[in-house]
C-alpha cells in the first residue's frame, strides 16, 4: 500500500506530484552544495491544493509530505517515492515525524498568533527528514491579518521547507500568496471509485458502499461516515423529509427548528467529551488543587480555554448544518433531473417516493428557486445571520418555490 492509495479519482495529481517528490532529492543535493536549482525541476516550494468538498485535498497534500520524507531502500534503485511502508512514510502518516507538521482547525479561523508560530517552525532547518513540510489543511480559514502574517513565509521560503496549502477554492486565498503557489487542482472522485475505497479499505458491504458513495455525490469522508453511522443515516433521512413538511407556515417553522435543533444536539455531542477532557487537562497542568480549586494568576488561562471551546461549538454545529443543506440540495437537484428526463443517475435512490411527489407537484423552474433558496442559506450563515433566522427564511422559500 502505497501513500498515494488514498488519493481517489486523481491520476494526473498523483503523477504531477510524485515527479516532484522524485526531483526533491536533486533539489535537496543542490542546496546543501550550495548550487543553483536544477533546471526544469518539478519540485518547488509552495503548493496550493483546491478542489471540492470530499475531493481529497488534506489527502493529497498528506501524502505528498510523506513522498518527500521517503526513506525506502528502492528509491537508490529508482523506485517511486511514497512506498508507505518505511519509517518516513509511516511516521508522515500517523502524524509522529519530527518534520512534518499537519495543521487544522476546530475553530472558525486561523488567528495571527497561530500562524506566526508555525511561521517560526518554518525557518528550522529538518530535523530527521529531508524536508520541513507544514499541511495547512484549513487556509480558507485565515485570517487577513494571518494570511498577511503567512505570506512573508511563502514569499522569502526557507531553503528546505515545504508549505501546502489547502483550500475549496482559489478564490479563498489571498491573491499575493496564491500567486507564489503551484496551483493543483483536483475534482470529484467518480462515484465507484469511492464505493470501492469503502469496500477495499473499510471492509464496507458492497452495497451499502455503492449507496453511500452514490448519495453523497463522491465525498470520501461524508460517504465512509454514512456507511459505518446509523446516527449520520438517521439524520439524512430526516433531513430528505423536510421538502414534504413545508406545506404551510408552521411546518415551516417547526422544520426549521428542528433542523437547528439537531445542529445543536450534534454540535454538543461532540464538543462535551472533547470539553471535559480539555479542561481537567488544563487544570492539571495549572497545578490545581485535589479540591478544584485553582491557584491565583490561572483565570485568564481558563476563560480563554473557555472561549476557545465556544467557538469550537460554534463551528461544530455550523458544519453540521451545512451538511443537512448539502443534502438538501442534493435532494433538489434530483427532482430537477427527474423533471427534465436527465439520464444521470439518482443519488438519494432511497427517497424515491419523495423525490416522484415533488416533482410531479412543481415546476423546473420553481425547483431551481429551491435550490436558490438552499444556496442563500448557506450564504447567510458564512455571514454570521443567526442560524434559525437563515434557516426560517429558506423553509418559508421552499414553500413559496
Amino acid at each position: 500500500m502505497t501513500v498515494w492509495d488514498d488519493l481517489v479519482g486523481q491520476d494526473r495529481v498523483q503523477e504531477q506530484l510524485g515527479a516532484a517528490a522524485r526531483d526533491a532529492d536533486a533539489l535537496v543535493t543542490a542546496h546543501s552544495a550550495g548550487e543553483p536549482v536544477p533546471p526544469g525541476s518539478k519540485m518547488t516550494h509552495a503548493w496550493l491544493f483546491t478542489g471540492p468538498p470530499g475531493s481529497g485535498c488534506s489527502t493529497a497534500a498528506r501524502a505528498f509530505a510523506a513522498a518527500l520524507q521517503c526513506t525506502s531502500p528502492d528509491r537508490a534503485l529508482g523506485g517511486a517515492p511514497g512506498c508507505g511502508f518505511c519509517d518516513g512514510c509511516h511516521t508522515s502518516f500517523i502524524g509522529t515525524h519530527a518534520d512534518v507538521e499537519v495543521v487544522r482547525t476546530d475553530l472558525l479561523s486561523i488567528g495571527v498568533k497561530e500562524t506566526r508560530e508555525l511561521v517560526r517552525r518554518a525557518q528550522l532547518s529538518p530535523a530527521v527528514g529531508r524536508w520541513q513540510v507544514i499541511v495547512l489543511e484549513d487556509a480558507d480559514r485565515l485570517t487577513e491579518g494571518a494570511g498577511n502574517v503567512l505570506l512573508k513565509a511563502v514569499e522569502e521560503p526557507a531553503p528546505r521547507t515545504v508549505w501546502l496549502l489547502c483550500a475549496p477554492s482559489l478564490e479563498d486565498v489571498l491573491p499575493t500568496i496564491r500567486s507564489r503557489c503551484r496551483h493543483l487542482t483536483l475534482r470529484t472522485p467518480p462515484v465507484d471509485a469511492v464505493a470501492d475505497v469503502l469496500i477495499r479499505r473499510d471492509g464496507i458491504d458492497p452495497e451499502r458502499a455503492a449507496s453511500a458513495a452514490r448519495a453523497t455525490q463522491g465525498h470520501i469522508g461524508r460517504a465512509r461516515r454514512l456507511a459505518t453511522d446509523e446516527k449520520a443515516r438517521s439524520r439524512r433521512a430526516a433531513v430528505l423529509k423536510l421538502p414534504l413538511r413545508v406545506e404551510d407556515i408552521g411546518g415551516c417553522l417547526k422544520a426549521a427548528q428542528e433542523l437547528i435543533d439537531t445542529a445543536t444536539d450534534d454540535a454538543k455531542q461532540v464538543s462535551e467529551e472533547v470539553d471535559a477532557k480539555e479542561t481537567e487537562e488544563m487544570k492539571a497542568a495549572l497545578g490545581a488543587a485535589a479540591g478544584g480549586r485553582m491557584p491565583r494568576g490561572t483565570a485568564g488561562v481558563m476563560k480563554e480555554l473557555e472561549d476557545r471551546q465556544k467557538r469550537r461549538k460554534t463551528r461544530t454545529q455550523r458544519d453540521s448544518l451545512d451538511l443537512a443543506l448539502t443534502d438538501l440540495t442534493g435532494f433538489y437537484r434530483d427532482v430537477l433531473a427527474i423533471q427534465l428526463g436527465s439520464r444521470i443517475a439518482i443519488a438519494n435512490a432511497d427517497a424515491q417516493e419523495a423525490l416522484d411527489r415533488i416533482a410531479r407537484s412543481s415546476t423546473p423552474e420553481r425547483t431551481l428557486r429551491r435550490i436558490e433558496a438552499v444556496i442563500a442559506c448557506r450564504r447567510a450563515l458564512d455571514r454570521n445571520v443567526a442560524p434559525l433566522l437563515a434557516v426560517e427564511a429558506m423553509t418559508m422559500a421552499l414553500r413559496a418555490g
